[in-house]
């Protein structure tokens, strides 16, 4: 049985602060009708089970969030995903993604990014209500067990997304706060240090992971999170951690956190197709993911992200920077005079999971080849729809399901499966940490793994097949081996927006212009290739490693919390 991540059943609030109060008799003393009453849930085994389960995802708070069905952990499948928020994609109708792009969020404005405040604290209330009344349930020693550990583990995840978005923040700890506690504490509005945050986290998933079962099975309904998710969650933060931006722990931390993911022996890289990953549920590769069914879809991928010759709508449109990114085939740099790289031919021979991430002009998709160029490409300006034209000349490839419908797909179509965490990141972590504490090629205690054959193991995916990498690299150039494996490997999964800030080099790949290409057919049938500028005004600011706290947050607060710098 799969856990069904419907419309919440279940609301104890209505905002971040709200919590359930008594109040004395009146006439608007009514009993709501919308909501159940938190002594149904206290004494009512199958009620509180369901509260549990809905903690996996959050209200919608936004517009057009998790349309479809409502928000997970993340944002996930939205209209506009995270990678248009980085240098992967713009999203071609904006949807407060621009301001972002331009640098011009605010606390008044924070565009795609204003919820995550408010929707973690929201979450870490309702979970603080849950473990309250655990208790007291009637259920068994074991199974109150994992639930605890399913709780925290939740809980642990809305800390992550505050700390990789926030920095330090507030750490509530079991209280359950209402409205009518003194605001005047100023322990509801202190924010603790970054290396409190990740300390205090780290610590709740090392209990979440005892408590919790190693596999998704019998009463342990597939989806919910297991003792791999808790560990898989503790091993990003403490890559996080220990990196430039955080500086809040030790490379050596970081790898023992992925070690002991990869000590678990159940998740391996999938040989499936790297494209196949991202369409099928329960993969050996995935540790945890969100699941949809028919009465769940989310937003209809094929179509959002579609091309206009094709009746789609573009969406999340990759950049040029992504693009020239990739390497070739045989594993060097498109700038490598010895690369063999042809830019009359751009797309021929290059890694092959830029073909199973990018529609580009002359990739077969649906039955013909993608027409970008003009004039007169089917997939141009000069096509059909063509206010839904690629402002990059690329569409999204990663993702789609070809045997869903493009046009009129409504109940039809996504349900694709959103991966939180899968085992090649675990590798990638480990990488990066074991290069930085030991080098290239030092197997760490405890390991049979060094930082150069888990990268290995990770291009040398069935599918994917890019030469592995040889002994005798510098720290340095392995540096850059293991960042560009997760700008590729990881490409549109949420992590690049973080991977820049947590490396400080968000300045540097933030401040380049959105590049895309204009493709013009020539008479003889073949194509010029013209770079061009797909969103203008690209800029990033020191101040913006982090995001400002929303205004109307400090205002509640009376001032006592203290904004981001620079803001």
């Amino acid at each position: 049985m799969k856990l069904q991540y419907k419309t919440p059943l279940l609301f104890l609030m209505m905002g971040g602060m709200l919590g359930i109060t008594a109040c004395k008799k009146n006439l608007l003393d009514v009993t709501p009708t919308d909501r159940i009453a938190s002594s149904a849930i206290a004494s009512d085994t199958a009620v509180y089970e369901a509260y549990v389960t809905n903690r996996y995802i959050g209200a919608k708070l936004q517009d057009k969030e998790g349309d479809g069905s409502n928000p997970g952990f993340g944002r996930g499948f939205e209209y506009s995903m995270w990678s248009s928020l980085t240098d992967e994609s713009i999203y071609n109708n904006d949807d407060a993604t621009w301001l972002i792009q331009r640098g011009q969020l605010a606390p008044e404005n924070l565009g795609g990014a204003g919820v995550l405040w408010g929707r973690s604290y929201r979450s870490i209330r309702e979970v603080n209500s849950a473990l309250a009344l655990l208790p007291n349930m009637p259920f068994s020693a074991g199974h109150k067990m994992h639930l605890e550990g399913e709780l925290k583990f939740i809980r642990a995840f809305r800390y992550q997304d505050l700390i990789r978005n926030y920095g330090g923040v507030v750490l509530v700890g079991d209280k359950v706060t209402n409205l009518n506690d003194n605001l005047q504490d100023p322990s509801l509005f202190k924010r603790a240090s970054i290396k409190e945050c990740i300390d205090y986290v780290s610590a709740q998933l090392d209990d979440a992971a005892a408590k919790l079962p190693l596999n998704n099975d019998g009463s342990w309904l597939l989806g919910r999170a297991t003792k791999g998710a808790a560990l898989a969650l503790k091993s990003r933060l403490k890559l996080y951690a220990a990196s430039p931006l955080y500086a809040a722990g030790t490379w050596a931390d970081a790898v023992t956190a992925a070690q002991a993911v990869i000590s678990l022996n159940k998740y391996g890289i999938y040989t499936g197709g790297y494209n196949n990953l991202f369409l099928v549920n329960e993969t050996n590769e995935t540790i945890f993911e969100r699941l949809y069914t028919k009465n769940a879809n989310h937003t209809h991928l094929e179509i959002a992200n579609g091309p206009n010759g094709y009746g789609g709508w573009a969406g999340n449109t990759p950049l040029q920077n992504l693009v020239d990114d990739y390497e070739m085939d045989n594993g060097k740099a498109i700038t490598d005079p010895t690369s063999g790289y042809d830019p009359t031919h751009p797309y021929d021979h290059r890694d092959p999971r830029f073909a199973a991430t990018v529609l580009y002009n002359g990739a077969m998709y649906r039955g013909r080849a993608i027409e970008s160029f003009i004039p007169g490409g089917k997939d141009s300006k000069d096509g059909a729809d063509n206010w839904n034209t690629t402002k990059t000349g690329y569409y999204l490839k990663k993702y789609m399901n070809d045997a869903y419908p493009l046009q009129n797909p409504w109940g039809n179509a996504g349900f694709q499966p959103w991966i939180y965490f899968r085992y090649a990141e675990i590798l990638l972590n480990f990488a990066e940490a074991a290069n930085e504490a030991y080098g290239p090629d030092v197997i760490p205690s405890g390991s049979t793994l060094s930082a150069r054959t888990a990268i290995n193991l990770i291009r040398s995916r069935p599918s994917v097949n890019m030469p592995a990498l040889a002994s005798g690299m510098s720290q340095s150039q392995m540096r850059d081996a293991v960042r560009y494996e997760r700008r590729v490997e990881l490409a549109f999964e949420e992590h690049r927006f973080y991977d820049v800030r947590r490396w400080k080099i968000a300045d540097v790949t933030e401040n380049k212009p959105a590049g895309g290409v204009i493709i013009t057919k020539n008479a003889d049938g073949s194509f010029a290739y013209t770079p061009k500028v797909a969103l203008d005004g690209r800029s990033f600011a020191t101040k913006h490693y982090w995001l400002p706290i929303p205004r109307a947050e400090i205002q509640a607060s009376g001032g006592q919390l203290q904004q981001n710098a620079g803001y």
